[in-house]
């Protein structure tokens, strides 16, 4: 008998290029690169003023200098996660030759130490000008990530222990200025993700503390994005982008090496798409204003099965989700102190699409939460520039009443119940160059 959080890992096989925790909802990365994290990513589908518009909105290659635009970022991210037991139920000790309960239990366990972590996470863009009209670029990046740890004896390790998942994103664009109001882009995206993932499973051990499974993964699949950039008038620009879902046939390995299980499994899974409206507007000679709204489909993730890859029976009950869409609404300045140096600001609301405590999982304990954001460009010459920007994002504390079930769903072996309380700050640098 294997528990429903077994599929956890097969789930998350979405996400980041660089162990890391999502700092957008869900289990979405955000930071795409680092120029945006001084201004919370407000405006990003219309900001267009160096390469990594790749991503945010690929019309936007039609605004930058002719010849060729890199930008190189990196980010810092440092996550907070603090778990507090509140009545967790013990764990029955399950014998595994029989399925059935020994009427022995599982010591409930400790609030499992710091769930996060710091992590870099790194990003590129390559733009070129084949005409003044027509432009191709790519762009690397990683687009879901996350990395949570509790210590061995977390009291919700029955339900989710350690997961590291990895995802790297390439995103081949090309973007064409149809006349001086309009501009169109186009991109394909090749995502390849890896995880592991760690949890404790309820059979007899000699710790006591339950034997641990593992379960690792890995698949790749293709996706595309749209942008359209209107040029209202010299100081009013609107972005639209739109990003597709992609859907993954995941195939990995389940194993709990104490009983001696080591089965091919696989399952699928559709990561959502979203879609991004935005603004820039030019107030005077130093003040920009941006802001956008963007929906994301986190609907498209309800619950996934893990079954065998050899009789395609399901080896654990499905992981439910139960997502809901959700909305991120951003607003921030620029200000331009001199010729060489502007000045950011920024605040965005990120909604969760988790839908209650009993959906929210030990490993993505997710919540809505709110940035304040600082940055700011040094010119270093007319051909490069400097980024740096500084975030930190405030999660709602929020609540988990999580069921742990035997694989038929027929009957709740444990419930998690405890608090969470979640922070996160970032660092971000980014370099720019037309040549």
């Amino acid at each position: 008998m294997i528990q429903e959080t077994k599929m956890k890992p097969v789930a998350a096989l979405v996400l980041g290029l660089c162990s890391t925790y999502a700092a957008a909802s869900g289990f979405q990365l955000q930071n795409q690169n680092g120029a945006g994290t001084g201004v919370a990513y407000a405006g990003a589908a219309a900001v267009a003023e160096d390469a990594s518009t790749i991503f945010f909105n690929p019309a936007g290659m039609t605004y930058l200098s002719e010849g060729s635009s890199i930008s190189a970022a990196g980010t810092l991210l440092n996550r907070s996660v603090h778990f507090s037991n509140k009545g967790t139920t013990p764990m029955p000790v399950i014998n595994p030759a029989t399925g059935a309960p020994t009427g022995a239990f599982h010591p409930i366990g400790s609030d499992g130490g710091d769930g996060g972590g710091l992590a870099l996470i790194p990003a590129g863009f390559y733009s070129y000008a084949i005409s003044p009209a027509l432009r191709v670029g790519v762009g690397i990046s990683a687009t879901y990530g996350s990395e949570t740890e509790y210590d061995p004896g977390f009291a919700g390790r029955f339900s989710g222990r350690y997961t590291s998942i990895h995802q790297i994103n390439i995103n081949p664009s090309v973007a064409y200025k149809v006349n001086d109001m309009v501009s169109l882009g186009f991109g394909l995206n090749y995502a390849k993700n890896e995880i592991k993932f760690k949890q404790a499973t309820p059979f007899i051990s000699a710790a006591g503390l339950g034997p641990e499974g593992i379960l690792e993964g890995d698949d790749d699949a293709w996706g595309y994005n749209l942008g359209a950039m209107f040029q209202i008038s010299p100081s009013t620009r609107i972005g639209l982008a739109y990003r597709s879902a992609m859907k993954f046939h995941l195939e990995g390995k389940q194993r709990v090496d104490a009983l001696g299980v080591d089965r091919a499994i696989r399952a699928q899974l559709e990561t959502p798409d979203n879609f991004s409206m935005a603004v820039s507007q030019k107030l005077s000679d130093r003040w920009e204003m941006l802001g956008d709204i963007t929906w994301t489909g986190w609907s498209s993730v309800k619950a996934l099965t893990a079954v065998s890859s050899a009789s395609g029976a399901a080896v654990a009950a499905p992981l439910r989700y139960n997502m809901k869409d959700s909305y991120r609404v951003g607003l921030g300045a620029k200000y331009q102190v001199s010729e060489a140096l502007s000045l950011r600001f920024g605040t965005a609301y990120d909604q969760s699409p988790v839908p209650n405590a009993e959906s929210r999982t030990m490993t993505v304990p997710d919540s809505d939460r709110t940035w304040l954001s600082v940055g700011a460009r040094w010119n270093l010459s007319k051909a490069s520039s400097l980024d740096v920007g500084y975030a930190h994002i405030f999660f709602k504390d929020t609540s988990t009443n999580r069921a742990v079930t035997n694989t038929a769903e027929t009957a709740t072996l444990q419930t998690v119940r405890g608090d969470f309380k979640t922070s996160a700050d970032l660092l971000s640098m980014q370099y720019n160059m037309n040549f």
